[in-house]
């Protein structure tokens, strides 16, 4: 966003929203109360989807839907309502689930800062829960593609007899004749991630499979573990 601002004079925003809500949830704006903050603290929500457009609701829930704090460290699922919102899906099951006392359920876990402004964190299918305690893949993925040797990578939970899950790091290298060590991907994300956070394997692949609109394709990667163990992704798209 910066290189962006200082190479072509382009003020990048960013927003969050999906179909339901027609589509827009919230976007990101500087509130004029907070124009004399600290330049750092501004950056750090200005890389947040944003605040709610009007007359949109929003509100993180945990599993038993209680509400959690805006304080920008809790995270649960974020629920909406608004009058251009969907109130439900036409002839599909769906409904029940995604419709929880007028608040429909995005799908979408995040936090929300005492400003109002909402972090994305994960999708819940995709939120890894590692010992009771909940572990970011997207955080991981932007930790691990900040690395000057890493292209791309997916991270995505695998069962574990005594933590429920870990984390499991597929990595593209820049660079196939070049490849990062484990140690080296572990003591690189070690510096922004606590230790029970990082990654218990680091696999080599070619390519992080995609959907067809060019989402990572996180559900293969765990059907290729549940066919035949992480042995099988190495098989299939490992270097």
């Amino acid at each position: 966003m910066q290189w962006f601002e200082d190479t072509y004079g382009t003020w990048v925003l960013q927003g969050y929203g999906h179909t339901e809500s027609s589509p827009q949830i919230c976007f990101n704006h500087i509130k004029t109360t907070l124009k004399d903050e600290d330049p750092e603290k501004i950056w750090a929500l200005r890389l947040t989807g944003g605040i709610p457009f009007p007359f949109m609701k929003v509100r993180i829930v945990d599993d038993e839907n209680n509400e959690l704090p805006w304080d920008g460290v809790a995270m649960g699922n974020i629920h909406v309502r608004s009058p251009y919102t969907a109130s439900g899906y036409y002839n599909d099951e769906r409904t029940k689930d995604a419709i929880v006392d007028g608040w429909l359920n995005t799908g979408d876990i995040g936090s929300i800062s005492p400003e109002g402004f909402i972090s994305l964190r994960d999708r819940q299918k995709d939120l890894i829960k590692s010992g009771g305690e909940w572990i970011s893949s997207i955080d991981l993925e932007n930790g691990l593609m900040s690395h000057p040797k890493v292209k791309e990578a997916s991270v995505f939970g695998v069962p574990d007899e005594k933590w429920n899950e870990r984390p499991v790091a597929s990595v593209v290298p820049v660079d196939q004749n070049d490849l990062p060590s484990e140690d080296e991907l572990r003591e690189f994300l070690s510096k922004d991630f606590a230790k029970w956070w990082l990654p218990d394997r680091y696999l080599m692949i070619t390519e992080v499979p995609k959907t067809s609109v060019g989402k990572y394709d996180k559900k293969r990667l765990r059907s290729m573990v549940a066919d035949g163990g992480l042995e099988n992704v190495a098989a299939q798209i490992g270097i």
